[in-house]
């Protein structure tokens, strides 16, 4: 579990112009990553656009992101969705070699009852042996995985190490710390919340802005982790407000148009996205030039 101690970073998947997969951009995202400061790597989240991204696809930067990792950094796979037996499917036939722990997504669309939440990760727990870094974002999946759902989940499965809290939800949040069994790991998935989060006792952060930021975000989390709150929040209050930009219209369209400013990838996204307005991008722009 110490793997997923720190920050990690949900990231994106440059695209061509022609939408086709930019490896060359992906592999310079990682190794700027590793070399400021991030704990680990999360693949194929939201973040990831995991969503509009084929089997092949997925395979092929899976190889890429480990090749270019070298072993440096844990990786952690997103593997989730609303069909419980397609996300088993997914699980056992996977090559998941060089994966250290999934991060899987409660059920979006059908809004399960909490028994529902339960069972299906109790599949998905029985389904493999690797770590499972539950994720909660009832933003996205229109129903809340309450607290209780998810301590009684990390009490009967040795496997679930975690839980990605996306709620937005400071309460949520202390709930989950107020009643954790001692090993189990809260991990926020907000990055406005992640400093308070950390600084009341949780694991830190899987970011967003942090792969565009990485020597600072993770800096920010590691003095949380010290308990050093002042030196950490002067961190977080310099980058508050770029924060609130890069999800102001949608994520990751807002972090890659962050990420060419940063001449890292192209803003370039699959639709239902569209790349973030010129408006957004300019006023990043002049946040990042600032900075």
């Amino acid at each position: 579990m110490q793997d997923f101690i720190g920050t990690g970073v949900a990231l994106v998947t440059p695209f061509n112009e022609d939408l086709s997969v930019d490896y060359n951009a992906l592999r310079k995202l990682v190794r700027y990553n590793i070399d400021n400061g991030i704990n680990y790597l999360v693949i194929n989240g939201t973040t990831g656009e995991s969503i509009t991204i084929t089997k092949e696809e997925k395979e092929e930067i899976i190889k890429v992101i480990a090749d270019e990792n070298k072993g440096s950094l844990p990786l952690v796979l997103g593997v989730g969705g609303a069909n419980t037996q397609t996300v088993i499917h997914e699980l056992k036939t996977l090559d998941l070699s060089n994966i250290d722990g999934i991060l899987s997504v409660a059920p979006y669309y059908s809004k399960p009852t909490q028994e529902g939440f339960y069972q299906h990760f109790k599949a998905i727990a029985l389904a493999t042996s690797k770590p499972i870094i539950a994720y909660n974002v009832p933003g996205r999946t229109a129903k809340n995985m309450l607290p209780e759902t998810v301590l009684r989940l990390a009490k009967d499965f040795k496997n679930i190490v975690a839980v990605k809290e996306a709620g937005n939800n400071q309460q949520q949040y202390y709930e989950l710390l107020k009643n954790k069994l001692e090993d189990f790991l809260i991990i926020s998935g907000d990055d406005d919340l992640a400093l308070g989060t950390t600084l009341a006792g949780g694991a830190g952060v899987i970011s967003v802005i942090g792969q565009a930021l990485p020597k600072e975000f993770s800096k920010m989390i590691r003095l949380g982790l010290e308990g050093k709150n002042k030196e950490a929040y002067k961190i977080h209050y310099k980058l508050m407000d770029l924060i609130g930009l890069i999800f102001e219209e949608n994520n990751p369209s807002g972090i890659k148009a962050l990420l060419q400013k940063l001449d890292i990838c192209k803003e370039t996204v699959r639709l239902p996205l569209v790349p973030a307005t010129s408006d957004l991008q300019k006023r990043m722009s002049s946040f990042i030039d600032n900075l």
